[in-house]
């Protein structure tokens, strides 16, 4: 198993900024992507943004130029910087991490994990 402890959230007037941090810990062999989604009620998760083991960035284009994803492959931890945020950034942030777990080629396995959530409110 594979959990992923999310930090950072809280309250933030617009125009403001806010980081998050995401922990993945358990039996990880290997992560392929990490990344960021975002839910508020009434509405389905969306993507936020993600980063590959290779690099790779990708983001939603409400966000782009504004928020900045980057992991830190050797801690298993990945962050968004979220800066000139909006009241429309208020949502409940998940992290996402896809991956194998397993540390004997026994006992390999594919995973698909996701943190708890943690709330981000925007004041106008």
């Amino acid at each position: 198993q594979v959990q992923l402890v999310e930090s950072g959230g809280g309250l933030a007037q617009a125009g403001g900024s806010l980081r998050l941090s995401c922990a993945a810990s358990g039996s990880i062999y290997t992560i392929h992507v990490m990344g960021w989604y975002r839910q508020t009620p009434g509405k389905q998760r969306e993507l936020v943004a993600t980063a590959s083991s290779g690099g790779t960035t990708n983001y939603a284009d409400s966000v782009k130029g504004r928020f900045t994803i980057s992991r830190d492959s050797a801690k298993n931890t990945v962050y968004l910087q979220m800066n000139s945020l909006k009241p429309e950034d208020t949502a409940v942030y998940y992290c996402n991490a896809g991956g194998e777990s397993g540390m004997s080629i026994f006992s390999r396995r594919n995973f698909n994990s996701w943190g708890q959530g943690t709330q981000v409110t925007v004041s106008s």
